[in-house]
């Protein structure tokens, strides 16, 4: 069965990240078309990049770096949760991003944004240009949650049907791509072997 990691974008207390990917992983298990692992970038705490060497190299030489290499390494798909900050999302989330090259090569990617009005949709915007030049696939298929904190009721999100079903939706396409995209992998694989 192919791993969903679930990536956690935002680090700041309080956040409704943290519900918000609560919801999605058992949605995702719901689902039954991966077993899902969560990345939370608040708990994995990178320093901001501090490699000597360009990520595409894979010549790490910080711990943090190689757990965090082995954590989307393992990832046959990713889904980003993040908020939207001033028409953007999270440096952490950056910052995660660009400690990595070719661990995210040929997986599937979707998101789940969340904010006010535009319900993270910028934010999500902005990222499809950075995965895009990792050569990762976004899907179309994505939840965008506007006004979120009404959907939060003692930490925990009530969702309504058209988050249930955009969820689905996202769900189902990621694990076509991932199917389409497993076999350039798994070539990539051999070739750097």
């Amino acid at each position: 069965m192919p791993n969903l990691t679930v990536i956690i974008g935002s680090t700041r207390p309080g956040r409704a990240g943290l519900p918000i990917a609560n919801w999605l992983v058992e949605r995702a298990e719901r689902h039954g078309g991966f077993t899902v692992e969560v990345a939370d970038l608040a708990e994995i705490d990178l320093p901001f990049y501090d490699e000597p060497n360009h990520p595409r190299l894979g010549q790490y030489v910080h711990q943090h770096t190689k757990d965090w290499s082995a954590i989307i390494e393992r990832a046959d798909a990713v889904v980003f949760v993040t908020p939207e900050y001033n028409f953007g999302y999270p440096a952490a989330l950056k910052n995660a991003i660009d400690y990595l090259h070719n661990e995210w090569r040929d997986k599937p990617v979707g998101f789940v944004s969340y904010g006010g009005v535009a319900a993270g949709t910028r934010a999500v915007q902005q990222l499809k240009q950075v995965v895009t030049t990792l050569k990762m696939i976004p899907v179309t298929e994505s939840v965008n949650i506007p006004f979120h904190a009404q959907f939060i009721d003692g930490g925990r999100v009530k969702a309504n049907e058209v988050m249930e079903g955009a969820a689905d939706a996202m769900l189902d396409e990621l694990l076509r791509l991932d199917g389409a995209l497993r076999p350039l992998r798994e070539k990539n694989d051999r070739q750097a072997a």
